[in-house]
């Protein structure tokens, strides 16, 4: 739970994660067998296996897979599940306040979530 301005009493004890991500009012964490757990105001974290990589909005979280998918979990008031891509060639994440971008193994650049701010506005379209 929330101590305040502190740390936070929930966040797992375990000594094998490899990478980190943080939300608005979450945290997720990757671990060396390719499952997350997450902790704070998330509860809805994938219970399978096969993540390379974790990014977090402020509300959701998305994580990539190693056959090269992305599923996103978490918030889904302004589209940053329902447009997610389906393809399975993505090599890299990132997530911003309420959009989401994936990086293709082309080096082209996929965009999703909301647009209120052009977030997702050019976009680049090849390496």
């Amino acid at each position: 739970g929330n101590r305040g301005l502190g740390e936070h009493s929930n966040a797992p004890a375990s000594a094998d994660f490899v990478a980190i991500a943080c939300g608005k009012h979450h945290s997720v964490a990757l671990r060396n067998d390719g499952t997350v757990v997450s902790w704070g105001r998330q509860t809805d974290t994938p219970k399978y296996a096969g993540f390379v990589a974790i990014a977090c909005g402020d509300f959701r979280s998305a994580g990539l897979r190693n056959e090269g998918t992305v599923d996103t979990w978490g918030n889904r008031g302004l589209g940053e599940h329902s447009n997610a891509p389906a393809s399975a060639d993505f090599v890299a994440i990132a997530c911003g306040k309420h959009h989401s971008v994936a990086l293709r193994n082309d080096g082209t650049v996929v965009t999703w979530g909301a647009h209120a701010d052009g977030q997702r506005d050019g976009a680049p379209t090849s390496a």
